[in-house]
């Protein structure tokens, strides 16, 4: 387990450099990222490249012992390229074109950016295929980040109308899976459909679905230009560092080509700018473990091998609404709390404030005048006390199903305000992280095999084969929790003939008679084993099978005394179907019941913001609270910490989580 760091030398005076690369190894650091934001440094007029600054920087780096990480520094083309081909940049949907001045302005299906792409990647690749001291690549930076995943500019448009006619047997094909009957929406050629622009009224959601894919593939395609070049020229990993609670770009995708998954983590943002509902003082100094956990959960089983933190907060940040201190040993927990999902380096963003620029106000590791800022005594106790743990993978005994085109096809028509795809996914996912549960993230064309238990919340594009693969896995003995939305439409974006959930009837035993939608704020409740329980925003009236069981019942409304929740026995397995967004009891009833009949281990329900991770029997207890925490330990050592766990503290057992106890 590793630490690494991003850093920026060509920010600071060469004879800070030594410096620097003493100080890093000295906290135990290991690897160091560069050069993403450097390409008019690097090239400061076309043809002229200048690599000295970056040699001697990678060999003051390397006389420390420290390995490298590039990057390819397409995120920001200089100046010098936007002058002779304005073309290259994005444009917005009422077609104003995003003007330089900040980062990620260029179309990723610009013919002429791409022609620039693979000079800059293959002269850098190139000069550094023989160095050592380099030894992985990050492409690009955050693909799709300031809302740049969908462009709409003329190039998109032509490369649209390619990319249906690869989809597609002809326009008429077309016209029938979309639905353009409605509202006089036929099209008479491929080069006739437009990316979706303003319009009176909402677009179709047929066209608008297949235009969110079409962005994304995209992303994957230019992604790949990059991934091949570096592979042609040595043999070193490639990642590429994701975002968080991203919706706009299918990581799945991206990832097929990538040799291993990173992601970029603010926890004290992330509460703040991309999730509902007011954050606590607990969550303003740490985080939320489950919101941070997830995105652990998917980068690690996107590709099913360790994931890296690329970018890991070190203090306070510029970007969210306010900016709180971190609680005292927050990087500290951050750090274990990744290397207990399952990341094998966690890499500081970034080693010093920066005095220039955007970010002037985003902490480092260490002050922008030189000395240590909090940030750095924390990434230095992190840095050895995880060099003596080396765990292997994550052995993940659930599995919840997420796809974003799902995601997209919610968002598109959510029919309810209230009703976010990700805040309803992450219900589910709390619930079996409160037992101490590790999950894998999954694409529903994932394989199950290996899980005893698979959480589905809402798949709502549903075909035949998904049907099938699910039926196989519940006949094999499985166990399946299905949520509300499912099988509502075809993968074209269109109502099933059938009345949901769609080809997943007869697996799940029952059919939905109705649906209805509510604020978050109304009181709604269902009857469950004998008590009431609350519900909120979804709320769907079941008819079941002969032999489906109900679960529960609806006690409110005109739906009072319908069926919310159903069970269906189906060979070795069985299907529970919830029609309703439960609260967090009920959902914790209906997890314990899935992991029971799936034979899965069920620990104690732990505290808010305490969770347990096992990873290749370790465990990791870490407390996002400002309240210390005790622990029991029946059977193993203490690696890491005492039986308190201090506010924003952690402990690692060398045990499995059944025998840690929290009190």
């Amino acid at each position: 387990m590793s630490i690494g760091v991003c850093y920026f030398p060509e920010h600071w005076p060469r004879e800070r450099w030594e410096t620097d690369a003493a100080q890093m190894a000295d906290a135990g650091i290991e690897y160091v990222r560069l050069a993403e934001f450097s390409w008019s440094i690097i090239e400061p007029e076309r043809g002229v490249f200048d690599f000295s600054w970056l040699d001697e920087a990678i060999e003051v780096l390397a006389d420390h012992g420290l390995k490298v990480v590039l990057c390819t520094p397409t995120a920001t083309p200089p100046k010098w390229l936007v002058d002779e081909h304005p073309e290259i940049l994005q444009a917005d949907r009422d077609g104003t074109s995003r003007h330089f001045g900040s980062r990620r302005h260029y179309c990723f299906n610009s013919p002429q950016y791409r022609t620039e792409t693979r000079r800059i990647v293959s002269a850098m690749a190139s000069h550094y295929a023989d160095i050592p001291a380099v030894v992985g690549w990050q492409t690009d930076n955050e693909f799709g980040c300031h809302g740049t995943v969908r462009c709409y500019c003329e190039d998109c448009s032509a490369a649209f109308s390619e990319w249906l006619s690869e989809r597609y047997d002809d326009i008429d094909d077309l016209n029938e899976r979309w639905g353009t009957t409605f509202w006089s929406q036929r099209y008479r050629s491929f080069e006739a459909v437009n990316p979706p622009r303003p319009t009176p009224a909402e677009h179709h959601p047929s066209h608008l679905l297949d235009y969110y894919r079409f962005a994304t593939d995209s992303v994957v395609d230019y992604n790949r230009l990059h991934v091949e070049i570096l592979r042609d020229h040595g043999d070193w990993f490639i990642t590429h560092n994701f975002m968080g609670d991203f919706e706009t770009l299918d990581a799945h995708k991206v990832s097929d080509d990538l040799d291993l998954v990173s992601w970029d983590s603010y926890p004290t943002g992330f509460v703040q700018d991309r999730r509902s509902g007011s954050p606590s003082m607990d969550e303003l100094r740490a985080g939320d473990p489950d919101q941070v956990g997830m995105t652990h959960d998917l980068c690690r089983a996107t590709n099913n091998a360790p994931f890296w933190v690329m970018e890991q907060q070190p203090g306070d940040i510029n970007w969210p609404p306010r900016c709180p201190q971190p609680g005292e040993g927050a990087m500290r927990l951050w750090a274990h709390h990744a290397v207990g999902h399952g990341a094998d380096v966690v890499s500081y963003f970034r080693w010093r404030r920066c005095r220039q620029g955007q970010e002037q106000y985003h902490a480092g590791l260490r002050k922008q005048d030189g000395s240590a800022d909090r940030g750095y005594v924390d990434a230095l106790n992190a840095a050895g006390e995880l060099d003596a743990v080396d765990p292997n993978h994550v052995d993940a005994p659930v599995a919840l199903l997420h796809d974003y085109e799902n995601w997209w096809a919610i968002d598109i028509q959510p029919h309810a305000p209230d009703f976010d795809y990700w805040e309803h996914h992450r219900s589910y996912y709390r619930a079996l992280r409160s037992r101490g549960v590790q999950v894998d993230i999954v694409h529903p064309e994932a394989s199950l095999k290996g899980y005893e238990a698979v959480v589905a919340p809402c798949l709502h594009l549903v075909d035949d084969d998904l049907a099938a693969r699910l039926t196989d896995f519940v006949e094999g003995g499985g166990e399946l929790l299905m949520g509300a939305r499912s099988g509502v439409k075809t993968p074209a974006n269109q109502l099933h003939e059938t009345l949901a959930p769609g080809p997943l009837a007869d697996l799940a035993g029952v059919r939905v008679e109705q649906h209805e939608s509510f604020a978050k704020a109304t009181d709604l409740a269902v009857k469950f084993d004998g008590d009431d329980y609350a519900y909120s925003v979804w709320g769907e009236w079941l008819a079941p099978e002969e032999a489906t069981v109900v679960v529960a019942e609806h006690t409110v409304g005109p739906a009072a005394g319908q069926p919310a929740i159903t069970r269906a026995e189906r060979g070795g397995g069985s299907v529970t179907y919830c029609g309703i967004w439960p609260d967090e009891d009920l959902l914790d009833a209906l997890v314990t019941g899935l992991l029971s009949r799936g034979d899965i281990y069920i620990g104690e329900r732990l505290p808010a913001g305490v969770r347990l991770n096992e990873r290749d029997g370790l465990t990791w207890v870490t407390n996002f609270t400002g309240e210390p925490r005790n622990i029991d330990v029946a059977d193993g050592d203490l690696l890491v910490g005492g039986e308190t766990i201090e506010p924003y503290g952690v402990a690692v057992v060398s045990g499995p989580r059944s025998a840690v106890t929290v009190r």
